[in-house]
């Protein structure tokens, strides 16, 4: 892809290898070197008159980072990131947009520093790049095509329903898919057997535990599976009918199956069990089990 620059100099067309029919959600990963402020504007259109987001990294004298809407203040988001540039070396981020959630982070880094959650978001077809506030950089910029992000922030990826793999103690395996967020941080698919059950939850990275709701409580385990290279997507359901491609995820000890399903709440985005019979989905949260009617629930293609 190509980012050109904004602030009164040219502003470039996202150039994507997927198809018409799914709508960009990340650029390429870049890098740059700067002493401060390294700006980026995600727009519709290449003209600055329409809506726009900014991100500012390392503004403020490279004390903080922030996303601004319409270059209005206050900040829609603001986090200290201290020394996050630097004028003597290069430091890689990457940005995405998917499911009206804007989510940047560091290279290398699976969790977001900055994440804002913008309600009804334009579609986003150019990113523009500058220094500001008299900072001179160098922007390295990856012109290959990115792989397919995976799903929470991104449209899903592969073609078939993934497989579960083991980890452990916050471990977040290669291709796993991402399910949510909790403020910054991403959370992503995963499971584990709890009093005869196997659940569908949330791994919480930072937290070292994927949490499952059960018995009105959530509760966190050290060992568990995450659903890697999973294709598919996220579904509204209506009434409390399961899809028949829902991918069941687990069962509880009766046998009933546990589908994948996820719920807005208190900001977040979080990752629970649909249980069929009970016409809801349940979702692990501040140490409690959460019953919602209006879900989503992951599908197979």
């Amino acid at each position: 892809m190509t980012i050109g620059e904004y602030l009164g100099k040219s502003t470039h067309p996202i150039n994507w290898s997927t198809s018409s029919s799914r709508p960009a959600v990340e650029c390429s990963p870049f890098k740059v070197r700067s002493p401060k402020d390294a700006h980026l504007a995600l727009t519709p259109s290449p003209q600055e008159s329409g809506p726009i987001y900014e991100i500012f990294l390392g503004g403020w004298e490279n004390s903080k980072s922030v996303i601004r809407k319409d270059r209005q203040k206050p900040e829609l988001v603001e986090v200290p990131t201290p020394g996050i540039l630097d004028a003597g070396e290069f430091r890689g981020f990457w940005i995405r947009w998917y499911d009206n959630v804007i989510t940047v982070g560091r290279e290398g880094d699976a969790a977001a520093f900055l994440s804002y959650d913008a309600g009804d978001l334009f579609p986003v077809n150019f990113v523009g790049i500058c220094t500001g506030w008299g900072a001179s950089g160098t922007w390295l910029l990856d012109d290959s095509a990115p792989s397919a992000p995976a799903m929470g922030f991104a449209a899903p990826t592969g073609s078939g329903p993934g497989c579960w793999v083991p980890a452990a103690n916050g471990e977040v395996p290669p291709n796993s898919m991402q399910g949510g967020f909790d403020g910054s941080e991403q959370l992503y698919i995963a499971r584990a057997r709890h009093e005869g059950d196997l659940i569908p939850g949330k791994l919480h990275p930072s937290h070292g535990v994927t949490y499952i709701a059960y018995g009105g409580g959530e509760h966190g385990h050290g060992e568990y599976e995450v659903l890697c290279a999973g294709g598919g997507q996220w579904v509204p359901v209506e009434a409390g009918n399961i899809p028949p491609n829902a991918l069941p995820a687990g069962e509880t000890a009766e046998g009933e199956p546990l589908f994948i399903g996820r719920a807005t709440h208190d900001g977040t985005i979080t990752v629970g069990k649909v249980q069929p019979s009970h016409g809801c989905c349940y979702i692990p949260y501040g140490g409690e089990e959460l019953a919602y009617k209006e879900f989503e629930i992951y599908v197979a293609n």
